[in-house]
């Protein structure tokens, strides 16, 4: 009788990578701020990044919020961690925080920027009661930090 081959883990999902608004306008926009990297650099450093962790990573930006709910609500099913830049709506959206403890997957929250360095009103985040940690001012590193600490999280 022939020895049972070894069972290989499944692959881990793809950890979706979410930008909101107006950060299809990064290296444009208020570069002072947000710095001169465009989301296109910030979605090859995440492949690249992900690559070494053993991770694949699915990246989309929406500045509709329904959007980035029906992007959330899929993970569920479809990825195995969120990286989350919810841009303005992290101020705002209690449907952002919804859709986040729907899909029962852990999620780091990233800022290009010191939200606390910032306005009074960016001190508050709707979505931070939803995430396993929030990392901010730290510029696009922020996304590889977030994606480290879901490849370590997974790993458990």
């Amino acid at each position: 009788m022939a020895a049972k081959a070894a069972r290989r883990p499944p692959a881990l999902k793809p950890v979706l990578v979410l930008n909101g608004p107006n950060l299809n306008m990064l290296g444009k926009r208020q570069p002072e701020i947000y710095g001169r990297e465009s989301l296109a650099d910030v979605e090859k450093a995440c492949r690249a990044e992900a690559t070494r962790l053993g991770l694949t990573v699915e990246f989309a930006q929406s500045n509709h919020e329904g959007v980035l709910v029906d992007l959330i609500q899929a993970a569920r099913e479809k990825n195995s961690g969120i990286v989350i830049n919810a841009g303005a709506y992290t101020h705002t959206s209690v449907a952002l925080l919804d859709a986040l403890n729907a899909a029962e997957l852990p999620a780091v929250e990233v800022h290009l920027s010191n939200i606390y360095k910032r306005e009074s009103f960016r001190h508050h985040s709707y979505i931070s009661p939803a995430a396993i940690g929030v990392i901010a001012g730290l510029g696009t590193q922020g996304y590889l930090l977030a994606l480290q600490a879901l490849a370590r999280r997974l790993a458990r």
